[in-house]
């Protein structure tokens, strides 16, 4: 497995390019912005994108989704209970100029323990409310995505429509128990381990 991080939009969202080396099948997760970019990479390297995966719905990680479906034809992929999340993002978008048709819906909508595949590596989709009703982390070959629900130091905010600080620590809970050598990609800043989380990490030292 390959993975190649790229930030993107205003607010340096983490657009990850997760590959499998032997077949090039990809998952895009987070195309928040710059399309163009994206697409340059994804080229350069060879790849062949089957699914765009949203971690969840605000803007800053979906709004490159338009033109990266046009062009690699890959399935659309969210969490069922993040379509209002969605919808919300679109109407939001749409009075700042974009068009409804930059939002196609999704090709397919997962839930907690779906399987998502590229060549030889299988992800499991953890569903992990809390930032948003439909917050979902993918893990899979020692790496954990996290979108905004985990941040290095830090977690996702709880104060945006949709959030709930109960659920949020309920999923950090969760993601502590994997195991300490787990990588983790997160959907802003450095990436991190869960060790080092829960060393350094106030919310999840105080979860202990």
């Amino acid at each position: 497995m390959k993975i190649e991080t790229l930030l993107v939009g205003q607010l340096d969202t983490n657009c990850f390019l997760v590959s499998d080396e032997e077949t090039r099948e990809a998952i895009i997760i987070d195309p928040g912005d710059d399309p163009e970019r994206i697409r340059t990479s994804i080229d350069a390297s060879g790849l062949k994108p089957a699914y765009i995966l949203f971690t969840h719905g605000h803007y800053d990680h979906v709004c490159a989704v338009r033109e990266l479906k046009e062009l690699y034809q890959a399935m659309i992929v969210m969490h069922e209970a993040e379509d209002k999340t969605y919808e919300d993002t679109k109407k939001l978008c749409m009075s700042w100029g974009y068009d409804e048709e930059d939002f196609p819906q999704p090709d397919m909508v997962v839930k907690e323990g779906d399987d998502i595949r590229i060549g030889k590596s299988s992800f499991t989709v953890m569903h992990t409310p809390g930032h948003t009703p439909g917050g979902i982390c993918l893990y899979g070959d020692g790496v954990l995505f996290t979108g905004d629900t985990l941040f290095r130091s830090s977690a996702g905010r709880t104060d945006l429509p949709g959030g709930n600080r109960d659920h949020l620590l309920t999923s950090l809970k969760r993601l502590m128990q994997f195991p300490p050598s787990t990588r983790v990609c997160c959907g802003h800043e450095e990436e991190t381990t869960i060790g080092l989380e829960i060393k350094t990490n106030p919310l999840l030292h105080a979860l202990l």
